[in-house]
């Protein structure tokens, strides 16, 4: 089974695919961990990344394509989850003609659909493990008391720097400008489903679950 988890900033498709991951045995396709590991893999298509973010440009579409196309070709039982990609009309084009050429099928879209005021309250009060990137939240899930992460016991926590109100709502514009003609591309194709993304994680899961086993 292979999906695309959409999503604006923050809504939680990072912890939902990686849920996947854990209990139906897919692979998450995070363009910018792919993007990370294609840098230093030393291979043809990794040295134009590296070429490319050394030169501060934005990696092409083109590029992008390319190291999914390298990472579909690994088959996996359990599927892909696209997590964060297609953001524009133009890249899900092209993915959909990428899965054709090699033969594999797009089973669902969801989308997280969130309250832009309630995503922002949650976000502002975001922090992360700087050693294995486990998220923690002062309303929902505040850090351990011991001051320890529950996932890898370091004691050293983040804030992003673009994790406040003003920066935040720009975020969320521009993802809704760039995302909304995806929704509607995947609703003519009979792809589409949604979630409530600001749901407690395991209501969340649940309601991906149901969408993934009709």
């Amino acid at each position: 089974m292979n999906i695309i988890l959409l999503g604006p900033p923050g809504s939680g498709k990072g912890t939902q695919a990686r849920h996947l991951v854990e209990t139906r045995n897919m692979v998450q396709l995070s363009t910018g961990d792919m993007l990370r590991d294609a840098k230093s893999s030393g291979s043809e298509l990794g040295k134009k990344v590296a070429a490319v973010m050394a030169r501060g440009d934005l990696v092409t579409d083109d590029i992008v394509i390319g190291l999914i196309g390298e990472r579909l070709s690994q088959t996996t039982a359990g599927g892909f989850i696209f997590d964060g990609f297609p953001r524009t009309l133009a890249q899900a084009d092209a993915l959909d003609n990428l899965l054709k050429s090699q033969s594999h099928d797009l089973d669902a879209v969801i989308e997280m659909r969130v309250d832009d005021d309630a995503l922002v309250s949650r976000i502002t009060a975001r922090s992360t493990c700087a050693k294995c990137g486990e998220v923690y939240n002062d309303i929902t899930k505040p850090l351990p008391v011991d001051g320890k992460c529950v996932n890898c016991a370091s004691d050293e926590f983040t804030r992003r720097a673009d994790d406040n109100e003003d920066s935040l709502r720009q975020r969320l514009m521009e993802y809704y400008k760039k995302t909304s003609p995806i929704i509607g591309y995947y609703y003519a194709k009979g792809l589409l489903d949604q979630v409530d993304g600001l749901g407690a994680i395991y209501e969340v899961q649940w309601a991906i679950s149901e969408v993934l086993d009709k």
